[in-house]
């Protein structure tokens, strides 16, 4: 017997929006019913509703308030929240290259001394993972996975960087995660990769979406100049392994 779902939160979010709420902690569970929802939102094609936004453990519906108001809205929403999970179909598996160390990663050494393990260890440790990604947010393409090692999970910097390069992979609490562009970061700077997640002018815009799975290799300096010099003239880099 399949055990009945527990209803989730429905929370406003001001007046043209509602947040509905699985959990309120980080939560592989609950980040897949989000993104359940998210698909079914979608295919019921509700006119009132104009736009969602999938995170860890909510989805941001973004609605006409003058086509349907927040009770209607809620109950349905909470309708389909209820419906028994389907199984997920094979999920797309992108594999994506990383310069560790040295300038791409400069806190690598600081990481391995922390963790009481070799750089190299450390950089095993996170290519031999196997993430999802979770969300999309922060900054465009800004990718937050899950599925971090539990022995590499760590706390993030005391003292944010105001600005970090373009392409860092880092690790924070107990995600990973691939900036796309420049940006402030409280996260363990582990490597860069050439790929752009989010780039204007290609298709697609946006590389990888909530829910796709995610590999790292490690590749060396020259390659990954190689690869940055191809990506900005729109290849994708990253290999599609699994669709």
């Amino acid at each position: 017997m399949v055990a009945a779902l527990s209803p989730p939160r429905i929370l406003p979010s001001g007046d043209a929006a509602i947040t509905v709420e699985f959990s309120r902690t980080i939560d592989e569970e609950a980040n897949r019913r989000v993104l359940a929802l998210d698909k079914l939102v979608a295919s019921a094609g509700l006119a009132a509703v104009t736009e969602t936004v999938p995170t860890y453990r909510s989805l941001l519906v973004h609605y006409d308030p003058l086509q349907i108001g927040f009770d209607a809205l809620g109950e349905k929403l909470t309708e389909l929240a209820l419906q028994p999970l389907l199984e997920a179909k094979a999920a797309r598996r992108w594999r994506i290259p990383v310069a560790y160390g040295g300038e791409n990663g400069i806190d690598l050494e600081d990481v391995a001394k922390a963790l009481n393990i070799t750089p190299d260890e450390v950089v095993a440790r996170h290519v031999g993972g196997d993430y999802k990604v979770a969300m999309i947010g922060f900054t465009p393409g800004w990718s937050y996975l899950s599925g971090l090692p539990s022995s590499m999970q760590m706390s993030r910097r005391q003292n944010p960087r105001l600005l970090t390069p373009p392409g860092t992979i880092s690790i924070g609490g107990i995600q990973t995660g691939v900036q796309c562009l420049a940006g402030p970061s409280g996260w363990h700077l582990l490597g860069r990769t050439a790929v752009r997640t989010y780039q204007l002018g290609r298709d697609p815009t946006f590389l990888l979406e909530p829910g796709d799975a995610i590999t790292f290799a490690a590749v060396d300096e020259k390659t990954f100049a190689e690869q940055d010099r191809a990506a900005e003239a729109g290849a994708f880099v990253a290999e599609l392994i699994a669709s």
